[in-house]
């Protein structure tokens, strides 16, 4: 929307800054806030000398994504494990995630940070609570202390600790009861478990999706227990993610994790410029790119690539690409991470069965088949169709995609091709 070129003046950004405090609405930023921050960013962008390499509008986007950043912390923040064991007292209501997440975090330090975690189930109300975090730790190998006899939270906490110290835990998790609602019980007996176990970090849980309450409800909090940082759940593909901004900007306290699924790895550490990439609806790239690296086989990929070099990519190929893309996660969390994606597909169908329906196919292929896919002539067709429970027409638009991929890679392993495709690449709008 920005006109002219040299310089950003008040005439020309005054709309696009409306539109700017707009997006931030949409992604659920507090009004007051957002107003603050668009007026901060035209005070900044006000006079400043345009560079030839860029447009007008491509400054103000710098800019602004500058200032979310530094208005969200500027960069991760990290749990210090400075106590052995460090106890981490979990927070938050009842519906947050809070348990989950407890489970994911201690995952997290098993498997990247190679510590020795314990469990502390001290929600001793919700009956299936206790229960929740057994199941999970037991999936995790992650080790879970209960007392189901024993109705004292701070009982409960001092007795896990005591256990910690004798089995070399390095780091005790204490999930914590919610109601549905702050209320003066629930915020007392916090408090309590706070001065008893004087944990090394307080983290506070919310519900991303909650919008404006998530704000609300982390100041209570924060007013109780001075918490440490703050855990967004369920960011998934539909959510923008602008309560971080608002938390953020009301408690003054740091975004730590962010819960993205279900599964134990559905979690990363929070980046702040990766949240201004999510808020302005960039996408998320190095999240998405990080996600693959995690899943990737080295050996498997040079494997591919001599195949693709002697264009021998078959069905066998196909599905372990496939396979792996699905170990990365929900392939609608996925694609809300490209830019541009995540609005597209807020209300598509995206159907995670229909993977199980090529898988189907292409393993009720014979081992001659799947390597050499120009076999595939009706009859074969036929039968895999009805080994695999899917129809003809099925089979067919699957090797059909798969000859068009084919082709694709054909086409790519041309250099010359490659360099004419890289060209016209530069000439694309979303090049930038």
């Amino acid at each position: 929307m920005l006109k002219g070129q040299g310089t950003i003046t008040e005439v020309n950004v005054s709309e696009t800054v409306k539109e700017i405090r707009k997006a931030l609405i949409d992604a659920d930023v507090n009004y007051k806030i957002a107003k603050d921050f668009t007026d901060t960013v035209k005070q900044e962008a006000l006079g400043k000398s345009v560079l030839t390499a860029v447009s007008p509008g491509q400054l103000l986007v710098k800019i602004t994504h500058e200032e979310l950043t530094k208005l969200m912390g500027g960069g991760e923040s990290v749990i210090p494990l400075i106590a052995n064991p460090t106890v981490i007292l979990m927070a938050g209501l009842q519906g947050s995630g809070k348990t989950t997440f407890s489970a994911k975090l201690a995952n997290y330090f098993k498997n990247k940070k190679g510590k020795k975690p314990l469990l502390v189930a001290c929600d001793v109300y919700r009956p299936a609570a206790i229960q929740q975090l057994k199941t999970l730790g037991e999936q995790l190998g992650v080790e879970v202390y209960a007392d189901e006899n024993e109705k004292s939270p701070v009982s409960i906490a001092k007795a896990a600790i005591k256990q910690a110290q004798m089995n070399e835990n390095t780091v005790v998790i204490v999930d914590t009861a919610g109601r549905l609602a702050v209320d003066e019980q629930m915020m007392n007996e916090i408090a309590e478990l706070k001065k008893a176990l004087k944990p090394q970090e307080i983290l506070f849980v919310v519900d991303s999706m909650t919008g404006q309450d998530a704000v609300n409800t982390a100041k209570a909090f924060n007013e109780k227990l001075d918490f440490d940082g703050v855990v967004l759940t369920k960011l998934d593909g539909d959510t923008r993610g602008g309560a971080a901004l608002s938390i953020r900007a009301v408690v003054h306290k740091p975004i730590k994790f962010v819960g993205t699924g279900e599964k134990a790895d559905a979690m990363d550490v929070f980046y702040p410029a990766r949240m201004a990439d999510r808020i302005l609806g960039m996408g998320d790239i190095v999240t998405l790119v990080e996600k693959a690296q995690e899943q990737f086989d080295v050996e498997e990929a040079k494997k591919l690539q001599k195949k693709l070099a002697k264009n021998q990519f078959d069905f066998n190929d196909f599905l372990s690409q496939l396979q792996q893309i699905k170990k990365m996660g929900n392939i609608k969390d996925i694609a809300a991470m490209l830019p541009g994606m995540g609005s597209a597909v807020k209300d598509a169908d995206i159907d995670e069965k229909s993977f199980k329906h090529v898988e189907a196919i292409i393993q009720s292929m014979t081992a001659e088949e799947r390597a050499r896919p120009e076999l595939m002539n009706g009859s074969r067709r036929k039968r895999i169709a009805d080994g695999s429970g899917t129809s003809i027409q099925e089979v067919n638009r699957l090797i059909k995609q798969f000859e068009d991929m084919h082709k694709m890679m054909k086409l790519m392993n041309n250099k010359s091709a490659m360099a004419n495709m890289m060209k016209m690449a530069g000439k694309m709008p979303f090049n930038k």
